[in-house]
């Protein structure tokens, strides 16, 4: 059985009885007293988050978890089509399972599935997505100097903040564990 020493980010454990997945963890060497790890981790089947702390060696249950490399295909009502690369059969992943991605994936992308047996645990998408604004005031020449940002809508409907000199139909890069904009695509 593990321990502490082997909590990752993105690991599936078992928690309580129910399956969590860590979202983040420190190791703590505190002074006084004993170390610790105090973790952040998600309940996979109600998407509820609760913060723990773990005594330093306590044991710990991971599951070993299946990847499987799908393309999203289309939304369809409260449900994501993906497809397998290899079998092409289709694949329904329900909206609370991707949560806020949703607002990352496009037709075509190629994302992770994790899953346990034939349970659906998680979706892990690109850390950077490169996506076209649809919808941004126009910037001014000569107004940029400050850093400052203004608010654009992407393809998918999410909206950021990006530079003033960004504008329609511009391709962005977009970090996809903060939401925020990284830089202009370079076009390839």
């Amino acid at each position: 059985m593990a321990t502490t020493a082997d909590i990752r980010n993105n690991a599936v454990i078992i928690f309580k009885s129910k399956r969590m997945k860590v979202i983040e963890f420190q190791h703590v060497k505190p002074g006084k007293g004993g170390a610790f790890v105090r973790t952040k981790l998600k309940d996979i089947q109600s998407g509820k988050i609760i913060d723990h702390t773990f005594n330093s060696g306590s044991k710990i249950e991971f599951i070993r978890v299946e990847a499987k490399e799908m393309q999203f295909l289309y939304l369809d009502g409260e449900n994501f089509v993906f497809m397998d690369n290899e079998s092409y059969e289709q694949l329904m992943v329900n909206i609370n399972i991707i949560s806020d991605d949703k607002n990352y994936l496009i037709a075509g992308m190629n994302v992770d599935i994790l899953f346990d047996d034939d349970e659906i645990l998680d979706v892990r998408i690109p850390a950077h997505v490169i996506l076209t604004v649809t919808k941004t005031e126009p910037g001014f020449k000569g107004n940029t100097a400050t850093g400052a940002n203004k608010p654009a809508t992407v393809e998918t409907g999410y909206e950021l903040n990006v530079p003033l000199f960004i504008n329609e139909d511009d391709r962005i890069k977009i970090d996809t564990r903060s939401g925020d904009y990284v830089e202009r695509a370079k076009d390839n």
